[in-house]
């Protein structure tokens, strides 16, 4: 792997929830930046209640709890970089977004994974929203694909905003705008959830498209592919990489644990973090346009 691993691995803290079945959440956070050599610091955020198959149910942390562990080890141990996933409440959000107004000068990688907020309701949809404007001004990379950007950027789909207006921009365009207009640096908007015979993901920061990567699509449905994407983001700047450079080796990276993915159970397939132990990974089959 291209990312030179030093004596003392960088840790990462991860914010997120505790999924058993190790396929996303923070247990997927631990495997993949495990493997990308840093040491992870995991804070869970939520339980979810799940299989391969669905999710079932969320039970959101304390928010007291959530920040005493957090609090607790950032005191103890320097870290490199910030990786956030679902943050379970609204409390925990505004929780977060105070600890990590601490850091300004560390990466942030964000990846909301809203879709475990369906349980919430509408409990979910004002942790979105307070996600959005308290997390993602902090934000250095938001990996997200187009209908989630849609949801944090309060765009209908369909062209017009939550009041109506037809008149708006299009949606993902209108959405781009909206979220840049935040502060988040760069926006890296994946394809995985589109059609067609490759995963085009682009990364767009104030400047307009920084690159576009282009990857075969691959004939099976994954559990955690966002997840990995995000730490494997998270753990390259943590080793000093520059941005652009560091999405394109998370890429490089998750490509090759999604194409040699297993299943472990009777659903979707899990990502193989650690396909490099098992002497795979020659050839990627991507590249840039």
């Amino acid at each position: 792997m291209p990312i030179e691993i030093p004596d003392m691995p960088p840790a990462v803290l991860c914010f997120g929830a505790g999924d058993a079945t190790a396929g996303s959440g923070l247990a997927a956070d631990v495997l993949t930046l495990s493997s990308m050599g840093c040491h992870p610091l995991p804070v869970q955020t939520a339980a979810i209640l799940r299989d391969t198959r669905s999710a079932d149910e969320v039970w959101p942390q304390d928010v007291e709890i959530v920040v005493a562990q957090a609090r607790a080890v950032l005191e103890d141990v320097p870290v490199e970089g910030f990786k956030l996933g679902f943050c379970g409440s609204v409390d925990n959000v505004v929780a977060i977004a105070e600890i990590l107004s601490d850091y300004p000068g560390l990466p942030l990688v964000v990846e909301p994974a809203l879709y475990a907020a369906g349980d919430l309701g509408e409990a979910g949809e004002e942790m979105g929203a307070a996600l959005a404007d308290l997390v993602l001004p902090q934000t250095t990379l938001l990996v997200v694909g187009r209908h989630e950007l849609c949801r944090l950027a309060g765009v209908a789909e369909g062209g017009s905003d939550e009041d109506g207006d037809a008149d708006e921009p299009p949606a993902l365009d209108d959405a781009l705008e909206r979220m840049l207009g935040r502060g988040i640096e760069y926006i890296l908007l994946t394809g995985g959830g589109e059609h067609g015979p490759q995963v085009l993901n682009r990364l767009i920061g104030q400047e307009g498209v920084v690159r576009t990567d282009a990857w075969p699509r691959l004939g099976e449905r994954f559990l955690g592919a966002g997840t990995t994407l995000a730490s494997a983001a998270a753990a390259a700047l943590a080793h000093g990489m520059a941005l652009p450079e560091a999405v394109r080796e998370a890429q490089e990276f998750t490509q090759q644990a999604l194409r040699h993915a297993y299943r472990a159970g009777m659903g979707r397939a899990l990502p193989d973090r650690f396909f490099w132990a098992r002497g795979k990974g020659e050839g990627d089959g991507g590249g840039d346009e």
